[in-house]
Formats: structure tokens, C-alpha cells, sequence
């Protein structure tokens, strides 16, 4: 199979808390409806991804993967799926407080491990809960949450653009109103509800929540700052945050970039500044429209990404396999 940069078909979700503004922020046709997320790269069953170009199209990334393994997911990835979901989120409401367990904790919680980070895209003001004020005692989680005013433990932290916050499993955290997202995170769908605003659905009954499940995997001793401090690893590169799960930086272009796909690990692109081109094998061109993730695999070899005007490229991946090992 020949590769080449693979794009895909974003999978909208609805929930009620969603916006409908993320297709024309991202200059996408789509027809009038509640956009809360963009599952932009994924192969969660609740989401799969469909390729879109190349003669790939309309075959599914799972399947993709079964074909080419390694060599669209690099030596670094272990196992045989992709180990990331990749999404937009644009909030018009809060969303729940909640927490999501962790590699320890989520089998005996009867979930899926899922710890993520979120990339602020948005210049409007805007602020997320992440994680526990210091000091915070499950008995005062849970008085809190009785009369309805868990904001008052949670840390407030403002959502800045280009600022990003990590958030492990176990720590309690909610995404608050007109935040727009990207958000890296482990391939699972498990969240814990804790409180929900006093919200009902459109049948005026309040959605579900799992406290107990919640109280499983918080984790009450999480005293770190939950946001990240960015790092310059190279000229115009910035590392945003690495975790062992997952890697984002963040590239400053105005002039060619020449990479090399060497076989360890795949990378997905973005730019929600403009669009920009990927040249590889040494005279195929793929251009990317803006805001659209692309997946660069991982034996691509030499390619070159090149841009009419200067953007701010994210480059998402896995670590080494030094850092997965360790």
C-alpha cells in the first residue's frame, strides 16, 4: 500500500451543552445543527474515523490500520490501534464536572483509562475547572456537591489561547462556557459525572450521573498545577506538553519544513491558522485546508510542509519508546 497523508471526515456530536459555530470557525461546510465536538482522528467505536482523500477514501482508519500497522503507527505505538482520540470541542454551556479514571483504577471502575490535555484555539475569554483546591477533603467534595456548589473546591483556571492544561485521570475537571478546544487524549469514551448544573435533557429529565463510580478514581491528592509550561525544544518549536501517553508541539512556521518519517511514530498535524501543503515522495503534494487534522504516517519518509503565510502548526504524537518504556 503507498502511503500518504490521510485526512479524514470529522464525526459531530450533539450533546446539549454544545455550540453551532465550529463549522464556520473552521470554514467547513455543514448543515445547521449543535457542533459540541469534532472527533477529528479516532477509532473508538463511538466515533470511527473514515478517510477522506487519496485512494484510501471511505475506508475506515481501523481498517487502514489492519493493512498497514506499523507502518502508519510507528515502532513507538504498542499494540494495534491507533492509542489516541483527537477532538475539537466548542462549549455554548458548561460542561458536567467529572473526572475519568486511570490506567490503575479503571478496570476495577469498569471504564477505560483516559487521560488528556486541552489546547485553548479561542481568543474569546473564557475559563475551565481543573482539578481540586488544595487541601480539599473527600468529606468537603461531597458537602459541596450536596448543595450544589462544587465550583467552590475546584481550581478555576483561565483559558487562554495557546495556553493548554493536562488533565490525568482522576483529576475532577469541567470545561466551562465559549471554550474552544483541541483536546489530546488516550482512545476511551469513560467519564464520570459528577454534577451536572441542575441541567435536563430535552425531556426535562436531569442526565445520569456516577458519583460512586467518580469517588473510585478521584484522586484527592493532586496538588500540581494543572497547566502546562511550555518548553523550546528547537528554533519555532515549543513542546506544550509530554505525558506517556502523548506528545503536542507547538511549530511557528514562515518558511519550509523539511521532516523526516523515519518509521518510529506517526504525527497528526493542524493549523487553525490557514491552510498549508505536505510535499512528499518527492513530488506529491497534499494541501490541507485549514483547521483539518492530518495524519503524517509513520514511515511517510522525507516530507516537506510548506505555507503561503506564517501559522502556528500543532504536531501531535506518542513519545519515544524510551519514554513509553520507562
Amino acid at each position: 500500500m503507498k502511503l500518504y497523508p490521510l485526512m479524514f471526515r470529522p464525526v459531530y456530536k450533539d450533546y446539549l451543552w454544545g455550540n453551532t459555530r465550529l463549522p464556520a470557525l473552521l470554514g467547513r461546510e455543514a448543515a445547521e445543527g449543535i457542533y459540541a465536538e469534532s472527533w477529528e482522528v479516532s477509532t473508538h467505536p463511538d466515533g470511527e474515523s473514515i478517510v477522506a482523500n487519496g485512494e484510501l477514501a471511505e475506508r475506515t482508519f481501523s481498517e487502514i490500520i489492519k493493512i498497514a500497522g506499523t507502518d502508519i503507527l510507528g515502532t513507538s505505538v504498542a499494540g494495534e490501534d491507533f492509542p489516541l482520540l483527537i477532538k475539537l470541542i466548542d462549549a455554548a454551556q458548561p460542561l458536567s464536572v467529572q473526572v475519568h479514571p486511570n490506567d490503575k483504577n479503571a478496570q476495577s471502575a469498569q471504564g477505560e483509562p483516559k487521560t488528556e490535555m486541552w489546547y485553548f484555539l479561542s481568543d474569546e475569554p473564557a475559563q475551565v475547572y481543573c482539578g481540586l483546591k488544595p487541601g480539599t477533603t473527600r468529606e468537603e467534595f461531597l458537602a459541596a456537591n450536596e448543595r450544589e456548589a462544587l465550583e467552590t473546591v475546584l481550581r478555576r483556571v483561565p483559558a487562554e489561547k495557546g495556553g493548554a492544561v493536562f488533565v490525568p485521570g482522576g483529576r475532577v475537571h469541567a470545561i466551562d462556557a465559549w471554550c474552544l478546544i483541541l483536546e489530546v487524549q488516550q482512545n476511551s469514551n469513560t467519564t464520570y459525572r459528577v454534577y451536572d448544573w441542575g441541567r435536563v435533557d430535552a425531556n426535562g429529565n436531569p442526565r445520569e450521573t456516577h458519583l460512586e463510580k467518580a469517588l473510585q478514581v478521584i484522586d484527592f491528592d493532586d496538588p500540581a498545577d494543572p497547566l502546562c509550561s511550555p518548553v523550546e525544544v528547537a528554533q519555532g518549536r515549543r513542546n506544550i506538553c509530554t505525558s506517556p501517553y502523548f506528545v503536542l508541539d507547538e511549530v511557528t512556521l514562515d518558511g519550509p519544513l523539511s521532516q523526516q518519517a523515519a518509521g518510529d511514530r506517526f504525527r497528526v498535524l493542524f493549523s487553525a491558522d490557514a491552510a498549508f501543503e505536505i510535499q512528499y515522495n518527492e513530488d506529491a503534494i497534499e494541501r490541507i485546508p485549514r483547521a483539518t487534522s492530518v495524519l503524517v504516517p509513520a514511515n511517510l519518509g522525507a516530507y516537506t510542509i510548506r505555507t503561503d503565510v506564517p501559522i502556528k502548526l500543532l504536531e501531535i504524537s506518542v513519545p519515544a519508546q524510551a519514554i513509553l518504556d520507562s
